[in-house]
C-alpha cells in the first residue's frame, strides 16, 4: 500500500486522537481470598488447619454494561487466589459472585458449607481490593485430636 506522506500523517493524527480523545479513563479492580482445609470442621480457620495449594475458585462478574464475564483460577502455595481486569470506567464490575470449584486435595475435598458462594456489590476504586473471606474444605475424616474427648 503507498501513502503519500501527507496522508500517513492525517492516519497518524486520526488514530491518536482515537486513543487519546476517544477512550474513557481506565480502571483496575482485584478480588483476592483463601482457601482453607479446615482440619477439624469447626467452620473457623485455626492454627491446626492449612492452606490449599491449587485449589480451584470461579468468579463471576456483571459489569455496569450489563456484561457477564466469567473468570477462573488457582490458589497459590499461600493458598490465595486472585482475579484483576482493567477495563474501561463506564464498563467496571458492578457485582461479583466467587465461589469454590475444587481443593483438587486428596484429604481434603468437601466444601465447609453447602452455599458456600459470595455475592458481592464491587463498589472500590481504581486500583482497590476486595478480599473474600477464606472458603472451607473440610478433611474426609478429622484427625483424633480434633474431637472432644481427646481435649484435657
Amino acid at each position: 500500500m503507498d501513502l503519500s506522506r501527507n496522508s500517513m500523517a492525517r492516519l497518524v493524527l486520526l488514530l491518536s486522537l482515537f486513543v487519546f480523545c476517544g477512550s474513557s479513563q481506565a480502571w483496575t479492580g482485584e478480588i483476592r481470598g483463601r482457601v482453607v482445609c479446615d482440619v477439624c470442621a469447626d467452620s473457623s480457620v485455626g492454627p491446626e488447619d492449612h492452606v490449599l495449594e491449587g485449589a480451584e475458585v470461579a468468579v463471576l462478574c456483571i459489569t455496569k454494561s450489563g456484561e457477564v464475564i466469567n473468570y477462573q483460577a488457582f490458589t497459590n502455595s499461600k493458598g490465595i487466589y486472585s482475579v484483576a481486569e482493567t477495563m474501561p470506567e463506564s464498563d467496571r464490575w458492578e457485582s461479583c459472585l466467587a465461589r469454590p470449584i475444587s481443593s483438587f486435595s486428596e484429604h481434603c475435598s468437601i466444601r465447609g458449607e453447602k452455599h458456600s458462594g459470595v455475592k458481592f456489590s464491587y463498589k472500590l476504586p481504581s486500583g482497590q481490593t476486595h478480599k473474600v473471606r477464606p472458603f472451607l474444605y473440610k478433611p474426609t475424616s478429622a484427625p483424633v485430636y480434633c474431637s472432644p474427648a481427646a481435649e484435657f
